[in-house]
């Protein structure tokens, strides 16, 4: 069950939320926002693959 949502939410999060690896972003130089959002992403990712 927890698998299914987290597979969907990333599924939704990759039509709604920017990708900053195509817009060449570095994370050195990104906003608290920017961290946020890729921390957020990086997070539903993992537990999409390791539910």
């Amino acid at each position: 069950m927890k698998k299914k949502f987290f597979k969907a939410l990333a599924k939704l999060n990759k039509k709604i939320l920017p990708n900053f690896t195509k817009k060449g972003v570095d994370l050195a130089k990104a906003s608290k926002f920017q961290l946020a959002l890729f921390g957020y992403k990086l997070w539903v990712t993992k537990n999409a693959i390791n539910q």
